[in-house]
């Protein structure tokens, strides 16, 4: 993680940011270390874990809040119908994109609220390759999550620490620290197409096990001068 908020300039002295917890191990992986890395850095920065309880009655918001407040974490919660509508009967094709937006929209206003110039999330090297392959696929675009982006002419920053790391190393240090992570109790849990996408690349890793590897250099690594530009 330290690699990754030096390579991409990911925290400056003074920051205050708001951590997206949603109660998986990715998000409780990273506030632990944004936490526990204070203690040893000069540069100074806040942090206000935020937990946004989408009304599954999962029970998250409880666990988290205790957590919270062992870590001695001032934080927010912030009790929603978010999962409830996007899962409704009404929006059955796309549940989790609405899910994703709405969420999004909630942290943006939160972040301006609790007078935050930046937000970090959970995102880690797995979702960058899978989000690059779901685009590819399903929206015919080559893009990806990034690293650092700047929103609202700067005023709002997205910061994703774990940019670097896969999933399953964060799984096991999630589970050697103890940390509370669990379900979230959405419905949509595992039907996704993002699942879809981890299934094929664990299928081609059997093969090749440089596959993962190869995919996420290769969105640094852009040969402009092979690719098909409209005229």
């Amino acid at each position: 993680m330290g690699k990754a908020i030096h390579r991409y300039g990911l925290i400056q002295d003074g920051d205050r940011i708001l951590v997206g917890v949603s109660g998986g191990k990715d998000s409780l992986t990273l506030l632990h270390l944004l936490h526990e890395r204070r203690k040893r850095v000069q540069t100074h920065y806040e942090l206000v874990p935020v937990h946004i309880d989408l009304g599954f009655g999962s029970g998250r918001a409880h666990i988290l809040k205790e957590f919270f407040e062992s870590e001695g974490l001032a934080h927010h919660i912030e009790f929603t119908d978010i999962g409830i509508r996007a899962n409704g009967p009404e929006n059955r094709e796309n549940p989790c994109f609405l899910c994703a937006w709405e969420r999004r929209k909630r942290l943006f206003h939160l972040a301006h609220r609790l007078k935050c110039n930046k937000i970090a999330l959970g995102h880690h090297k797995d979702d960058i390759i899978e989000t690059f392959l779901l685009n590819v696929f399903y929206s015919a675009e080559i893009s990806t999550m990034l690293p650092i982006q700047a929103l609202f002419k700067g005023k709002i920053t997205l910061i994703r620490p774990l940019a670097l790391i896969e999933e399953k190393k964060i799984e096991r240090f999630a589970r050697e620290m103890g940390l509370p992570f669990g379900p979230s109790g959405c419905p949509s849990s595992g039907k996704t197409k993002r699942k879809e996408i981890k299934e094929l690349i664990e299928n081609l890793e059997r093969k090749n096990p440089k596959v993962k590897g190869n995919i996420f250099r290769s969105l640094s690594n852009i040969k402009l001068d092979y690719m098909l530009w409209k005229k």
